[in-house]
């Protein structure tokens, strides 16, 4: 059983790491490493940690999505300039590894901005909303990620 908690614990902080660099699934490994935890204690604290876990990590995909989405929505930046983003993001990782999907995601929004406003600076204000709005997103998932693992470290610490 204790090499299966440490293959849960690397698989969740691989999971933790894919949130923050996004070329790997992160809340599906970090579930996926509690169940790995979970499944083959069979007892009621495996079984509530799993719970536990995947309603943290769906709660935090949902308002990942919500939350940043609403002041998107206010702020008038159109669902189109983040498509650019991440289009220009996924050349770029491949131009640029890793680096480069940071870069063509940020140059993606602007050039998009760019197209529909009249000028550079109000294409930055609204680029730079859109860019407070993804990383707001980033945020919300990677505290949903810590949570469900401080779940997990409950879990072991009681059972």
């Amino acid at each position: 059983m204790t090499w299966l908690a440490v293959l849960a614990g690397l698989m969740i902080a691989v999971g933790l790491a894919g949130i923050v660099l996004p070329v790997l699934p992160g809340p599906l490994l970090i579930v996926g490493g509690v169940a790995v935890w979970a499944v083959p204690r069979g007892d009621a604290v495996g079984w509530w940690v799993l719970g536990l876990a995947v309603l943290v990590t769906v709660v935090g995909q949902v308002a990942k999505y919500l939350l940043p989405g609403k002041r998107l929505k206010a702020s008038g930046v159109p669902n189109r300039t983040l498509l650019a983003g991440l289009v220009l993001g996924v050349i770029g990782f491949f131009v640029v590894p890793v680096v480069g999907l940071f870069l063509g995601f940020v140059l993606g929004v602007w050039l998009a901005e760019l197209i529909r406003l009249p000028d550079a600076a109000t294409a930055w204000r609204s680029a730079r909303e859109a860019l407070t709005a993804v990383g707001w997103s980033i945020l919300i998932e990677l505290a949903a990620g810590m949570l469900a693992t401080a779940v997990w470290i409950g879990g072991l610490v009681l059972g």
